[in-house]
């Protein structure tokens, strides 16, 4: 049977040995009683809840998938759902990083993602209920009304009420200026909203007594394109002014997608048939208020696939430990056995070790760009806020698209350690492999994100964020430079992050003269840019495992950690060079290729 233990240990290294959070959130003025101590207490609880309440519910969830009533449009989730809901509410984990304003516990993003982790781990599909509450909750908080915010974000921190995103129509993707639901002003201010939506994951389901639906419409006098997209707050029941639930809103689910993974939530069709809805930020605005919402999707989803690669790796060194199978090459190595466990075999281990060492990487990045998050919304500095502002902005889509993939290939890899048995439900692997697939595509695919990433947020201001990263590698070398224990560590970041800068040179510069060699390097490019910063963290790891083995710590977790890194840099890192002279090769391959795609 499938087995799960949420990685503390990797967890509270990152935290408090790599990136110091006590030190760092007691500087701002929300956290500053924030100790080590209550933050390993929340992790060890939140722990308790993925493991007990949601893991056992994964497979079962998956085989039993969501239900819709035509008749009356009501989605039932699968057995145990409702009540692990009711549990995670109780428990106070939907408030654990809300603001206390609207009833929230307060507590940092850095914590919070720590515990998505782990749910995404136990049960991705039941996580990503309230996983989007957490999106409609921030784009009201940064651009509701007054009445809006106290309307909305009591009951969606408490978990009462549940939120989605609704973008996505069936004649456009990420193309959301093709988008064509119309909001018609009525009399008293709200707004008469027509259109479908498709794609809406948790769009209707029986977890909470309301669905709180964020979605994006054009007004009479919108201009066409992009600049022409507002964005509404559309509940499934109205609410009376004391939050109170009244009738049954327009906008019901006329279907559930059949999907290839996370059977257990409901992506819905959604259809408004003149529903009302308020207006969230101002007209046309609409993509700059969502963006809010889209952002933290996007660091959401890269945790997903963290949470895969870590579970899928768990169970794949499990199976590897116990399985025997064939001799090691060297000589047996169980000799009062009939084979080997299959662990002995080189194969074997470089498989569940790139799952590792992607797995360790994901969570350095992601609860760093947690911790920025968290930086950016409570340092006193305005320029150091924006400072973290910008450093999150060019992290996001490394975090979803670098994420995502490997996430995938990890899930694979795990996969393939059990061989035919991994190819069969009851042991749990295909199940993670076809999970992890939709995340590459969720939030803008992986190919948006590296648009994204190459045209916005490197080219887009001229590199100045991604020499800010290589200050951050600069400072990392001139502290180590004496190190001789560093160098295997550090040489190979230095070295890339100057090729970086060149190549980013080189791809503007021929941009400028046909754009299309942007779209035919961002892919690689991106890549190349998450190995930099898996790198970067590699490193930083690495060195504090260096110096606790100086001090004279005994612990086997810090000679682990410099193997997982070694393995890193000599077997992962090692794909730079082939993806920049890709990202190099230019558009001609590509599009001067109109024979071949005949």
């Amino acid at each position: 049977m499938p087995i799960y233990r949420p990685p503390l240990r990797d967890m509270q290294f990152i935290l408090h040995e790599v990136l110091g959070v006590s030190d760092e959130l007691q500087a701002l003025a929300p956290h500053a009683q924030l100790d080590q101590g209550t933050i390993d207490a929340v992790l060890e609880e939140g722990g308790k809840f993925a493991t007990e309440v949601l893991f056992p519910l994964n497979i079962g969830g998956d085989e039993e998938g969501c239900t819709l009533d035509q008749t009356t449009h009501a989605v039932s989730t699968p057995k145990g759902f409702k009540e692990a809901y009711t549990r995670y509410v109780a428990g106070g984990w939907a408030a654990l990083s809300c603001d206390p304003a609207y009833g929230g516990q307060g507590l940092p993003m850095v914590l919070n993602q720590c515990f998505y982790e782990m749910l995404n781990s136990a049960n991705q599909a039941w996580t990503m209920y309230p996983g989007l509450s957490h999106g409609a909750y921030e784009c009201l908080h940064a651009h509701g009304t007054r009445e809006q915010k106290d309307l909305y974000l009591p009951r969606l921190t408490n978990g009462e009420w549940t939120g989605t995103m609704c973008l996505t129509e069936s004649h456009c993707g990420t193309d959301l200026g093709l988008l064509r639901t119309r909001a018609e002003p009525r009399a008293d201010g709200s707004y008469r909203i027509t259109g479908e939506k498709i794609f809406i994951s948790a769009g209707e389901h029986d977890l909470a007594s309301n669905i709180v639906h964020l979605v994006l419409a054009r007004l009479p006098d919108a201009p066409a394109g992009s600049k022409g997209i507002s964005l509404f707050v559309v509940p499934k029941f109205e609410p009376r002014a004391d939050g109170s639930l009244g009738e049954r809103n327009a906008i019901y689910c006329a279907g559930l997608e059949h999907k290839m993974g996370i059977h257990g939530n409901a992506t819905a069709q959604l259809v408004l048939e003149g529903a009302s809805g308020s207006l969230v930020g101002q007209p046309h605005q609409g993509l700059a208020a969502m963006f809010v919402m889209m952002n933290a999707a996007r660091l959401g989803v890269g945790n997903q696939s963290l949470g895969l690669t870590e579970v899928a790796y768990q169970n794949a060194l499990v199976y590897a430990r116990e399985r025997i199978q064939m001799r090691s090459l060297s000589g047996a190595k169980a000799k009062d056995r009939p084979a080997d466990p299959i662990i002995v075999h080189p194969d074997v281990r470089r498989m569940l070790l790139t799952a590792k060492a992607y797995a360790e990487g994901a969570r350095a990045l992601s609860l760093y760009c947690a911790l920025l998050l968290d930086k950016e919304r409570s340092l006193p500095d305005g320029h150091l806020r924006q400072d973290c502002a910008d450093m999150l902005a060019l992290l996001t889509p490394i975090v979803k698209a670098f994420t995502t993939d490997n996430g995938f290939e990890a899930t694979t890899l795990c996969q393939q350690v059990l061989g035919g048995h991994g190819y069969i439900r009851e042991w749990g692997m295909e199940q993670h492999v076809r999970d992890a697939r939709i995340n590459m595509i969720y939030e803008g695919t992986n190919t948006i994100q590296a648009l994204d990433l190459l045209g916005r947020k490197v080219l887009g201001n001229n590199g100045a964020t991604l020499r800010k990263f290589g200050q951050l590698l600069g400072r990392l070398a001139a502290e180590e430079g004496g190190n001789g224990k560093m160098t295997e560590f550090i040489e190979p970041v230095v070295n890339l992050g100057r090729q970086m800068t060149e190549l980013t040179t080189d791809i503007g510069l021929r941009s400028l003269q046909n754009p299309d060699e942007m779209g035919a390097a961002a892919v690689d490019y991106l890549r190349a840019a998450g190995h930099l910063v898996f790198g970067y963290f590699f490193a930083r790891m690495a060195q504090v495992a260096l110096r606790k083995i100086a001090a004279g710590s005994t612990d086997p977790f810090y000679p682990a950690k410099l193997q997982t890194a070694r393995f890193y840099f000599a077997r992962l890192f090692p794909e730079t060079a082939t993806l920049i002279p890709r990202a190099r090769a230019g558009s001609g391959v590509l599009m001067d290729t109109d024979l071949a795609l005949a």
